[in-house]
């Protein structure tokens, strides 16, 4: 499966979000980089350029800060994101069948993002619900209990949903 392409970049967008933060104020790269991240779902490169150039640091300092953070991301991300949990109270749940029948579902492996950019798949290590385990977080929101059985219909709800 190809890898989701990025979506060109609205530059006109990139400087409206970087007109909110003061020029060459170094300090606000965080803000910076969590304003473009809510906009694009990722951080284009192009729009990591243009916030180097606007607080006047360095594009390494840029990519440094957001390499730095698990939150922020290089890559395209789909509209929607499934997180299944790989603790060991899920993992013994079930989840690694969970995490097989999305991969299969979707086409697409775990850390990946559809071709569509609709689903990015995801997992981490515990989240601290292990009493609900195995557990799908989908766009930030918990489904515990999860089976194998379940996860057709909340897949498709979700997908439904990005399609109205």
């Amino acid at each position: 499966m190809t890898p989701a392409a990025a979506p060109a970049v609205d530059t006109a967008k990139v400087k409206e979000i970087l007109s909110r933060h003061p020029a060459g104020d170094a300090g606000a790269l965080v803000n910076v980089l969590h304003d473009l991240q809510a906009e694009f779902r990722y951080l284009p490169e192009e729009a990591l350029k243009l916030a180097a150039e606007h607080l006047q640091i360095s594009q390494a300092q840029v990519f440094g800060v957001a390499t730095f953070y698990e939150g922020f991301h290089l890559k395209p991300r789909g509209k929607h994101v499934c997180t299944v949990c790989m603790g060991t109270a899920c993992h013994v749940r079930g989840a690694p069948k969970l995490l097989d029948q999305l991969e299969r579902d979707l086409k697409v492996r775990a850390g990946g993002t559809t071709p569509d950019l609709s689903v990015t798949l995801e997992t981490v290590n515990c989240v601290g619900a292990c009493a609900l385990g195995p557990l799908l977080i989908v766009d930030g929101e918990y489904h515990g209990n999860m089976t194998t059985g379940r996860l057709p219909k909340l897949v498709d709800s979700v997908l439904k949903e990005g399609k109205s």
